[in-house]
């Protein structure tokens, strides 16, 4: 059978791509763009007044209505950084999270290179009010994972930006049950590498943290958790972190603007990985572990591997 034209065409243009040098051939796939650190944390909020007076009032974060198609409200540590609490379908759900987000350099291209290794992806990026550019995806324990290209926030007025106990969240922690799947996800195909791992006891790591390919936040895979958990040990795992200098500093401005512990919150300790924390919980429970940048006492269990964060200076 004589191949028609249409045929010698597709089989000329297959000869001339398989003479093409290999990196010639890759810069038709679609590359990963910077991911740049942690944009959000979303949580389920049963009382929203009262929230918004911890996130407000304690901690000092600007207030704003969400965007978009969500129904609650952001508080910004900083212009790319926020805390958005949604008012739960079911009042007395157990777990509190309902996602969590990161700043790319480019939504669009990071929604094809998702898509181009085999990750489910919508059909197009959604453009926020703010000029955001931003898409949904699940990682491989089911968590709701946003990426967002940054729009243009306006600076708070100099009250608000006093006001504030932090000014960076520097990571954010999670319920982990599959470390090589969550590594798939988040090591191989988007570059995020090991910053430290540690545990209670010698044996398998109880946390595991994963710093974000092109800056200093990370995330923490929090392993230790029974079949079961309650509500209290979700709240505790499923916790954010805001950065400090000095967390003696920061105790002492707590006291100083009248905040008062629970039960729960007890004084600043050392942790493991050679940081000082302060653990607060807002009323819902879910942990706020102020944790100072760097480390001051020895470090258990292995050593940090990656980038130093601080505070972002500028809004």
């Amino acid at each position: 059978m004589v191949p028609g034209r249409h045929s010698l065409g597709l089989l000329f243009a297959f000869l001339l791509l398989s003479l093409l040098p290999a990196p010639l051939l890759a810069q038709n796939s679609p590359s990963r763009p910077a991911i740049n650190g942690i944009s959000h944390i979303t949580l389920y909020a049963e009382d929203l007044p009262e929230s918004e007076r911890f996130y407000t009032r304690v901690i000092g974060w600007e207030q704003v209505p969400a965007a978009g198609a969500h129904s609650g409200v952001r508080f910004y540590a900083n212009h790319q950084q926020y805390i958005e609490l949604l008012t739960p379908a079911d009042p007395g759900m157990t777990d509190r999270l309902a996602g969590f987000g990161f700043v790319t350099a480019n939504a669009e291209q990071l929604r094809r290179f998702l898509g181009a290794h085999g990750v489910a992806v919508p059909a197009n990026v959604t453009t926020g009010s703010d000029g955001s550019r931003s898409f949904l995806v699940h990682d491989p324990a089911g968590n709701k994972v946003e990426f967002t290209q940054l729009g243009s926030h306006p600076v708070p007025a100099p009250a608000v930006l006093s006001g504030r106990l932090s000014t960076h969240i520097m990571h954010l922690g999670f319920v982990a049950r599959d470390r090589a799947a969550l590594d798939g996800f988040y090591k191989n195909l988007l570059g995020f590498t090991l910053y430290w791992q540690g545990s209670a006891k010698p044996g398998n790591p109880d946390w595991v943290m994963m710093q974000v390919p092109n800056g200093t936040d990370w995330i923490e895979y929090m392993l230790y958790l029974p079949p079961a958990p309650s509500r209290g040990q979700l709240a505790s795992a499923n916790h954010f972190s805001p950065g400090v200098v000095s967390i003696d500093v920061l105790y002492k401005r707590l006291l100083a603007q009248g905040w008062t512990p629970s039960a729960k919150e007890k004084p600043p300790l050392l942790a493991l990985d050679g940081k000082w924390q302060l653990d607060l919980f807002d009323p819902d429970g879910t942990r706020v572990e102020f944790m100072e940048f760097k480390p001051v006492g020895k470090v258990c269990c292995s050593e940090f591997t990656g980038r130093t964060p601080g505070p972002y200076l500028n809004w």
